[in-house]
């Protein structure tokens, strides 16, 4: 059957039409597909360009450039060491689950690394610092009154990096974290003491304060679990337990208020009128 002319012609112009319209996506998307500049630099490059981020405290753009240079480049000395960069840009760039588990991917892939130590210490300060937020930092809650677990794992983490790494030159700050981190759960446990005392739990408040001289044996906060397993087997009735509990108090905390008078004082409740008012 012969196809007219005209409805020919109609279908070279549609055709030449249709050839157009995939010529202009064909430059658009050779236009999109140009991309971003990241993905034609050398592995040189894309390191120096994340190192320069970090030094100018730009770790959003530092993060996605050692990103992008892990994705390109998965294996090498700049892929390892960029992994290492990545974790603590964003570890500075507020983004505590994302660091952690960065420098857990780094341990478990690199366990020989020379830098490794340093990933136990980072891994160790992305806890440490987790639950220090802004209220904690600025407007002085009390830190020892909030979840403790992130504190507890900073604690492992530090203690890991010892037991593997006791000449390392990040041994030294580990200890002293680690003293402080003791101090601080010991006095959350000492909180917890305390409120079950005010609410007359006593055998719950002797428990925990056994669990405080047991588990942080060495922190300042020994003398008052004495007191409270003191006073608690007091009110308990357990007349021996107590006296065991307040002769151990009177040799090593001769002047502790809970051998010279009512102890111990709590706060009256007008504070809780003041907002934000550490607790």
């Amino acid at each position: 059957m012969r196809v007219p002319s005209r409805s020919k012609s109609l279908l070279r112009l549609a055709l030449v039409v249709l050839l157009a319209l995939l010529a202009g996506c064909s430059i658009f998307n050779r236009g999109a597909r140009k991309g971003d500049p990241m993905d034609t630099k050398s592995v040189e490059e894309l390191y120096s360009q994340g190192v320069e981020a970090i030094d100018k405290r730009n770790f959003d753009w530092a993060a996605r450039t050692f990103q992008r240079l892990i994705s390109r480049f998965p294996f090498g000395a700049y892929t390892e060491q960029s992994q290492l960069n990545l974790a603590y840009a964003q570890y500075k760039n507020n983004k505590p689950d994302d660091a952690y588990s960065t420098i857990n991917r780094f341990i478990k892939t690199y366990p020989t690394q020379r830098h490794v130590d340093y990933a136990y210490y980072l891994r160790g300060l992305i806890n440490f610092n987790r639950s220090a937020g802004f209220f904690e930092r600025y407007i002085g809650q009390d830190m020892t009154k909030r979840d403790q677990a992130n504190l507890r794992q900073s604690f492992d983490d530090f203690g890991a990096l010892l037991s593997r790494y006791p000449n390392s030159v990040y041994a030294a700050d580990s200890r002293q974290r680690m003293i402080s981190l003791r101090n601080t759960m010991a006095q959350s446990d000492l909180n917890i003491a305390l409120y079950y005392f005010k609410r007359q739990a006593y055998v719950a408040s002797s428990n925990r304060a056994k669990d405080i001289i047991e588990a942080f044996p060495q922190t300042p906060q020994v003398g008052d679990a004495l007191a409270i397993m003191y006073e608690s087997y007091a009110k308990l009735g357990q007349q021996q337990l107590a006296d065991d509990a307040r002769r151990v108090l009177e040799l090593n905390y001769p002047e502790h208020p809970a051998l010279h008078g009512k102890w111990p004082h709590y706060r009256s409740n007008w504070w809780k009128l003041i907002p934000l008012s550490s607790r």
